[in-house]
């Protein structure tokens, strides 16, 4: 049976690569102890793979055709894509994939009703998964990745509730169609309050930024279920906060655990709030 052995979220703004030495120091402290701490668990947890569910920026599908959710299973994946390098301001990277994990994924996630499509061609990544694999250094570690993109942008899409079911659909899948011992990480990617390209582009709505990770923070899921909608996601940034979707899938694939939030800044150059959490994934004691 595998198992889910890390499951961890951050934000994914590109100037956490290019611009991160502009930035004001209170900042740069948060986000190299936080994405530090991340890189440390993402090696003590020995993973065989990771699952990396971020949001896909227009990069990879027509508006009219936009699927809610697309699996990569290339045997290796290469970023960023060509049009993102200098906007990102980070070298080239290249991650093995697991297409044969990716294969389980995609079918039975469709097996249990989520429609997901799937292409064994390589994504066009930008910021969403090639700023949490820079700063983590996953490179590095040799951990092959699983990319699901997420539509967040072209409605309609999975609100709060579905995106959570879809996540109790992964971690079942997870144990009952993965091979036996696999170890499982989650990485959730998407962005805090920001409003790319809309009227309020540069503004960062940190009290609702800080009221999230508070509730992640309390640990209560219904609660999150009940108050995180879509209306209240769009009033915290249109077309950029409903990133956070991404987070509430893992949650759905996890169950109330305990939530650490490992930190939180606000710099308007960067164009979104930053914060990052994982969530305790030790095993519990036989017979509870």
């Amino acid at each position: 049976m595998a198992n889910i052995s890390l499951a961890v979220a951050a934000s994914h703004a590109p100037g956490l690569i290019g611009m991160f030495d502009q930035a004001p120091e209170a900042s740069r402290k948060m986000v190299a102890s936080a994405y530090g701490s991340l890189t440390r668990q993402i090696r003590e947890a020995e993973l065989d793979v990771i699952l990396m569910v971020a949001n896909d920026h227009m990069a990879n599908n027509r508006i009219r055709e936009y699927p809610d959710f697309v699996v990569g299973m290339a045997p290796e994946h290469r970023g960023p894509a060509e049009f993102f390098k200098d906007w990102l301001g980070c070298g080239e990277y290249v991650l093995p994939g697991r297409p044969d994990i990716a294969e389980k994924i995609l079918n039975g996630l469709n097996r249990r009703g989520v429609p997901v499509s799937a292409t064994r061609e390589n994504l066009n990544f930008d910021d969403n998964i090639s700023v949490p694999v820079v700063k983590t250094g996953i490179e590095a570690s040799g951990v092959p990745i699983i990319p699901i993109l997420q539509n967040v942008t072209v409605p309609p899409f999975p609100d709060q509730h579905r995106c959570y079911e879809i996540g109790r659909q992964l971690a079942d899948l997870i144990e009952n169609d993965l091979p036996s011992d696999l170890r499982v990480g989650l990485f959730a990617t998407g962005g805090m309050s920001h409003e790319p390209g809309g009227v309020r582009d540069f503004w960062i709505d940190e009290d609702f930024d800080n009221w999230f990770l508070g509730l992640l923070g309390n640990g209560s899921h219904e609660k999150v279920l009940s108050e995180v909608t879509l209306e209240r996601l769009d009033r915290a940034g249109i077309g950029g906060t409903g990133e956070l979707l991404s987070w509430i899938l893992v949650m759905g694939a996890i169950g109330e655990r305990p939530c650490d939030v490992l930190g939180y800044t606000a710099w308007d150059k960067w164009r979104c709030g930053i914060g990052a959490v994982s969530w305790d994934m030790t095993p519990a004691p036989a017979g509870r």
